[in-house]
């Protein structure tokens, strides 16, 4: 196996936690996106709405993508985890991700969850997708 870290200047450092925005394995070509969620330089959310939040998380994925040499048209499996009932959310955020993922049309899995990496994080996406 071989291993090629990806960690753009454009988001957070990952470092502190020991983890990098996204590793892409190169034998198989595949790019694996640590989750991805509205934190600006400083570990702060800068959006206090799940939709916006969502927008801000689906930006720093495109950042990653990327940066790792893939794109949303390339992605294989998207997780989104929802601070609660992912149900209280869908109607604000299914349009939000249709509009996103365009013609991808990627896995999508949604897991409501009962914390995130920060009591102000509502979402987090992660996703795996194909590089070259």
């Amino acid at each position: 196996m071989s291993k090629k870290l990806i960690n753009p200047k454009a988001l957070y450092d990952g470092a502190v936690f020991g983890m990098s925005q996204a590793v892409i394995e190169t034998e198989l070509g595949l790019v694996f996106v640590s989750g991805q969620v509205d934190w600006n330089h400083q570990y702060e959310t800068t959006e206090n709405s799940i939709g916006g939040q969502a927008r801000k998380a689906l930006d720093n994925l495109r950042i990653a993508l990327t940066a790792a040499g893939s794109s949303v048209e390339q992605l294989l499996q998207v997780r989104v985890y929802i601070r609660g009932e992912l149900g209280e959310y869908m109607e604000t955020l299914a349009p939000i991700f249709a509009d996103f993922l365009g013609e991808s049309r990627p896995a999508l899995t949604g897991i409501g969850v009962a914390s995130l990496a920060s009591p102000s994080i509502l979402i987090e996406v992660e996703a795996i997708a194909s590089v070259g």
